[in-house]
């Protein structure tokens, strides 16, 4: 999109996307866990902290976060790793990021989603104004839907995907096909939590922490 190929991090092509001409809506899929990356302690952009030298995740979070207008929105693909990691200080970083209100939802998905890699991966969804939930964060636990393609892929069904849209529309309060309703927590899918609770959490921002499990039908039998 510049004229040139360039590295975000050293060079920043599109200083003027920020602010009121900030952009309304950011996807992003960036490379997981780069350990080397042009760091520069001074950058404006790490608004939340300096990310470590080791790993860039932090700074494709932030850089994000700068490129948002006003009431801009993003989602990003991250390395589950994102949500919980306290080293080289992420964990403060995460902590701020939370206490500002920006996270909107997290998104915990399946394993090999990806051909390349079978690891599982987790969504990261920003909002600058968060209307209505402000000072909450919905936690989504998708790690149980998809279904294996192949032997080396697995793949979300358009029932899987209208849950988890449905989910978070119902929860921000947005007209959708996939749910009408008012929003009601799921026990081992979703879960929404004040910050406060993240709080008592040390900021972690794993789903599996905050849904809880499944309830368990009764077929009746006795235990023992």
């Amino acid at each position: 999109l510049g004229s040139r190929w360039q590295d975000t991090f050293a060079r920043d092509l599109h200083p003027e996307l920020t602010g009121e001409k900030g952009a309304d809506f950011v996807m992003a899929n960036p490379p997981f866990n780069i350990k080397d990356w042009a760091r520069n302690e001074d950058d404006p952009r790490w608004r939340y902290g300096v990310p470590p030298v080791n790993n860039a995740n932090y700074a494709w979070i932030q850089h994000i976060l700068s490129k948002l207008a006003p009431g801009g929105q993003a989602g990003v693909v991250m390395a589950n790793g994102s949500m919980s990691s306290n080293s080289g200080g992420e964990g403060q970083i995460r902590a701020e990021i939370v206490e500002a209100d920006l996270v909107s939802c997290m998104v915990a998905l399946p394993t090999q989603l990806f051909r390349s890699t079978g690891i599982p991966v987790c969504v990261w969804f920003f909002a600058k104004d968060k209307g209505k939930r402000a000072g909450e964060v919905l936690f989504i636990d998708a790690r149980g839907l998809g279904h294996m393609v192949d032997r080396a892929e697995r793949a979300l069904s358009d029932d899987d995907i209208a849950r988890i849209s449905g989910t978070f529309h119902t929860w921000r309060g947005i007209d959708s096909d996939a749910a009408t309703g008012d929003y009601a927590d799921v026990p081992g899918f979703c879960y929404s939590a004040t910050l406060a609770e993240i709080k008592a959490a040390d900021y972690a921002l794993t789903p599996g922490r905050y849904v809880g499990a499944a309830e368990v039908e009764d077929d009746g039998e006795p235990i023992e």
